[in-house]
């Protein structure tokens, strides 16, 4: 395990042995709605890039006008949203992963490969868990519709 050792600090920048890292700014409103702003355009361009992601979109307004619908208890909404905002965070996460896996290593190899399968199985997963959690609060309340 290595130690930080912070030999000088200058300005906004400090020394880390011989290497110049910069200071994050000091905290500051704007800066924070700032973030804000990247972080949207990054889910707008997921939506509009990602096919995946615009189908879990699509499948998220299925689920929460079927609650609506069926009138779900206040338990049952929380484990809907919580399981469409796990979906959705894996899919950006596996997104993001499979671009920078390209971006430093845009040849074929194995490792960039498996990489890669690892993300997209995170999000697998996540949509069986989805799945899951959707039939167990919706299939009973639409059997008894029947």
């Amino acid at each position: 395990m290595s130690t930080l050792i912070v030999n000088q600090t200058i300005n906004s920048y400090i020394f880390v042995g011989e290497k110049k890292v910069q200071m994050p700014a000091e905290f500051s409103i704007k800066s924070r709605l700032r973030s804000f702003v990247y972080a949207i355009k990054g889910i707008k361009l997921a939506f509009i890039t990602q096919h995946n992601f615009q189908i879990h979109i699509c499948l998220a307004i299925v689920a929460l006008l079927l609650g609506l619908l069926l009138k779900i208890s206040l338990l049952e909404w929380v484990s809907i949203i919580i399981v469409i905002g796990i979906v959705l965070t894996t899919e950006l996460l596996n997104t993001a992963i499979e671009l920078l896996v390209d971006h430093v290593s845009p040849e074929r190899n194995k490792t960039a490969g498996i990489i890669k399968d690892l993300a997209a199985g995170a999000v697998l997963l996540s949509a069986i868990a989805a799945l899951l959690v959707g039939a167990i609060i919706f299939l009973p309340k639409i059997i008894n519709l029947i």
